[in-house]
C-alpha cells in the first residue's frame, strides 16, 4: 500500500474518483442521513479499492448495473483517520454503489434544534468538511488530491429548503426509484417530503463539499450574488447591507487574478455555532454571523473567501502538509483586494494584525517547531489540532518577500501565469517552487527558498508592516504602558481593525484599574465587533479583572467560532491561573458545548486537556 496523503487511506495504485452521484434522505428526528453514493472512475477497474469513512454504517456495496453485492470490510477505527472501507472488485467496472448511514456524531454535521436557531421555528443542519470530515457524510477518497464532480439529490422535509456549494437544478416531488433500496418508497416519497437537486460541474476536493438545510430566505445583492440566511428579516437585511459591495470585490479580484471560474458567488450566513469566520465553498461561501458588524468591515472576510476562488479552490494543496499553498496565497490575494478597494492603510492594518497573530502562534508552537514550517510533516497528526495562522501569515510573508524581490508588476504577471497553469489541479510545495524557479530565473540565489518553506520560525527577511496609521496605533499602545489611554479625538475615526491592532499591541500584564478605565471610555467589552470584544476580554482575563467574567461567559455561550473560543479558554486556564478560573472555564464549557460544532468541541477539549 502506498498512501498519497497522510490523512487518507487512499492508495496510489488505485484509480481516483472522477464523479460522485449522491442521494440523501435526511431524518431530522434521528439526526442521521441515509445515502446512496455512486462512485465513478475515469477507466474500468478490477482489484481492491480503499475509501475513507468515519462513523458511517455501511450496509452494502453493489455493482450498480446488476445490483450484485461486492465484498467489503471496514478496518478498526483510527482516532484520526476513521475507518478504511475495503472493497473487492472482481469484474471490471467504472462504477460502484455504496449504501450507508451517518452517525448522529458525524464530525462534519451540526444538527441544530429549533431553539438553537435565529427563528426558533424549525431545525437547521449544515456541513463543515475541511480538512478531513467529508468521510463522515459519505464514503470517499477524502484527500484534496482527488478532485471530483458530483450530482446530489437531497430528500428533505417539505417545510425546509436546501442550499449547496453547487448549481441548483430544481426543487420537486420525490419519485419512488430514488429510494435506492435505502428505505421503503413511501418513506422517501411521502407528501411531507421534497427533493432539492444540485450539480457541481467543476472538479473540487472533497473538503469543499457543502450544504445547509433549514428555513432559509435570501436577498439579492449583485448580479452574481445572493445572501442567504435564516428567514429572519432583520438578519437578512443586516447581511444584505454588510455585503452590498460584493460585486465590486469580485470585479477587483478578476482584474488582479483573471476570470472568476465559478459563475456564482453566493453567501450563506449561518447560525452562531459555525466554527469559522468563513468557509470558501465554491458558489456558496459559508459565513459566521459575527462578520455582520454594521460598518461593512465584514467584507474583508468575504474578500478572503472570494480570493479562494483562485487560490485554494481553483489551485488546491495536494494534502494538508502543504496547506500554506491554499491559505498563504489566499491571504496575499485578499490583501491585494482590500488594498484596491479600501486603500493601503487598511491593508497595512490587516498585515499588522496578521503579524501579531503570527508572532503569537510561533510562541504557541515553541515546543513543537515542526508546525512553524510552511511545508510540514503531519503523519499521525490531527490537522484540526495543529491549525493556526502560520500557513496564512508566514505564507503571506513568503509571497510578499518574492514580490519585494522582483517588483509588483513582475509578480502580478507570475501570479496570473501560476493560476492559469495549475487551475483545477492539486499541487505540492515542490511543484510551486519548481514553477517559481522556472519562471523567475535566479530567484533561488536571491531568496533562501528552503529556509522559507522548510525552516522553522519567522525568517529574518520577513517584514512587519510600515505605514503612518499602523505606526501611530503601535505608538499609542506603547504609551499605555506609561498609563496613557488614547484621547477621544485620537480614536474618533477608528473602526474595529484599528481597535483590534491597538489591543493586540498592549502589554500582556496590565492593572485591572487600567482595564476598567479603558472600557469606561470606549465600552470595548460590549463592542459588536467580536474581534475587538475578544481581544479586550483577553486583556481583562490577563489582568484578573473579574468584573468582566460575566461578559466572558456570555461570549463563550453565544458564539461558536474557534477564533474566539480557543484564546478565551486558553487565557482562563494558562499556567499561573487560579483554580477558580480553571473551574470557571470547565463549567462554562460543560454548559455551552452542546451549542458548539463538533470540530469546535474537539478544539476546546484539547485546549482544556493541555492545562489539566
Amino acid at each position: 500500500m502506498a498512501p498519497i496523503d497522510p490523512h487518507s487511506f487512499t492508495d496510489s495504485t488505485h484509480p481516483l474518483t472522477t464523479h460522485i452521484s449522491l442521494t440523501f434522505y435526511f431524518d431530522f428526528p434521528s439526526s442521521t442521513i441515509s445515502s446512496a453514493t455512486l462512485v465513478s472512475f475515469s477507466t474500468p477497474y478490477t482489484g481492491p479499492l480503499t475509501l475513507d469513512t468515519r462513523s458511517l454504517s455501511v450496509s452494502s456495496v453493489l455493482d450498480p448495473l446488476s445490483l450484485s453485492p461486492l465484498p467489503f470490510s471496514l478496518s478498526p477505527t483510527d482516532p484520526i483517520l476513521g475507518q478504511s472501507l475495503n472493497i473487492s472488485i472482481s469484474k471490471q467496472t467504472h462504477q460502484i454503489l455504496i449504501l450507508s448511514k451517518t452517525s448522529p456524531s458525524s464530525s462534519a454535521l451540526q444538527w441544530l434544534s429549533p431553539t438553537q436557531t435565529f427563528n426558533k421555528n424549525h431545525p437547521f443542519l449544515y456541513t463543515h468538511c475541511q480538512p478531513i470530515h467529508a468521510r463522515s457524510i459519505f464514503p470517499c477518497q477524502d484527500t484534496p488530491a482527488a478532485r471530483v464532480k458530483y450530482t446530489a439529490k437531497l430528500n428533505i422535509p417539505r417545510e425546509l429548503s436546501a442550499v449547496m456549494g453547487a448549481r441548483h437544478v430544481e426543487r420537486r416531488d420525490p419519485i419512488p426509484s430514488e429510494g435506492g433500496g435505502l428505505c421503503e418508497d413511501e418513506v422517501w416519497c411521502g407528501d411531507d417530503r421534497v427533493v432539492e437537486e444540485f450539480v457541481m460541474e467543476q472538479p473540487i476536493p472533497p473538503y469543499l463539499f457543502a450544504f445547509a438545510i433549514g428555513e432559509l430566505g435570501f436577498r439579492e445583492v449583485g448580479p452574481r450574488t445572493r445572501v442567504y440566511a435564516e428567514a429572519v428579516p432583520e438578519v437578512l437585511d443586516a447581511a444584505a447591507t454588510e455585503f452590498a459591495g460584493t460585486e465590486e470585490i469580485v470585479m477587483v479580484g478578476e482584474r488582479l487574478f483573471g476570470p472568476y471560474e465559478w459563475e456564482r458567488f453566493d453567501l450563506l450566513v449561518l447560525p452562531p455555532s459555525f466554527p469559522l469566520g468563513g468557509m470558501e465553498n465554491p458558489r456558496l461561501v459559508f459565513l459566521t454571523p459575527t462578520v455582520i458588524k454594521g460598518d461593512a468591515s465584514g467584507s474583508q472576510v468575504v474578500a478572503h473567501e472570494l480570493a479562494h476562488g483562485w487560490t485554494g479552490n481553483l489551485i488546491t494543496n495536494k494534502n494538508n502538509e502543504h496547506f500554506w499553498l491554499n491559505e498563504g496565497f489566499t491571504t496575499y490575494a485578499e490583501r491585494r483586494i482590500v488594498e484596491a478597494v479600501q486603500g493601503e492603510d487598511i491593508a497595512s492594518l490587516n498585515i499588522g494584525i496578521g503579524w501579531m497573530g503570527l508572532v503569537k502562534d510561533m510562541e504557541r508552537f515553541k515546543d513543537n517547531m515542526e508546525f512553524t514550517k510552511l511545508k510540514t510533516s503531519q503523519a499521525g497528526v490531527d490537522p484540526d489540532e495543529v491549525y493556526s495562522v502560520i500557513p496564512y501569515e508566514k505564507g503571506f510573508q513568503f509571497l510578499q518577500r518574492i514580490e519585494r524581490q522582483i517588483g509588483r508588476p513582475a509578480f502580478d504577471v507570475f501570479l496570473k501565469k501560476y493560476i492559469a497553469t495549475f487551475k483545477f489541479q492539486s499541487i505540492d510545495t515542490d511543484m510551486f517552487l519548481n514553477f517559481l524557479k522556472a519562471n523567475v530565473h535566479g530567484i533561488e540565489n536571491e531568496i533562501d527558498l528552503k529556509l522559507w518553506t522548510e525552516g522553522t520560525g519567522i525568517p529574518p527577511d520577513a517584514m512587519e508592516p510600515v505605514s503612518n496609521l499602523y505606526s501611530k496605533i503601535v505608538l499609542l499602545a506603547n504609551e499605555f504602558k506609561l498609563g496613557r489611554i488614547p484621547r477621544e479625538d485620537e480614536v474618533a475615526d477608528w473602526k474595529g481593525q484599528e481597535w483590534e491592532l491597538y489591543l493586540e499591541n498592549l502589554p500582556k500584564s496590565v492593572e485591572a484599574s487600567q482595564v476598567r478605565a479603558l472600557d469606561a471610555l470606549y465600552q470595548l467589552s460590549e463592542s459588536k465587533n467580536y474581534e475587538v470584544k475578544v481581544a479586550f476580554l483577553q486583556l481583562a482575563i490577563s489582568a484578573r479583572c473579574r468584573d468582566y467574567y460575566g461578559v466572558v461567559e456570555r461570549t463563550l455561550k453565544e458564539v461558536g467560532r474557534i477564533l474566539y473560543l480557543r484564546p478565551l479558554y486558553s487565557a482562563l486556564i494558562q499556567g499561573d491561573r487560579k483554580e477558580e478560573d480553571r473551574t470557571f472555564a470547565r463549567r462554562v464549557f460543560s454548559e455551552a458545548c452542546d451549542s458548539y460544532h463538533p470540530i469546535a468541541q474537539a478544539v476546546v477539549e484539547a485546549t482544556l486537556a493541555k492545562n489539566v
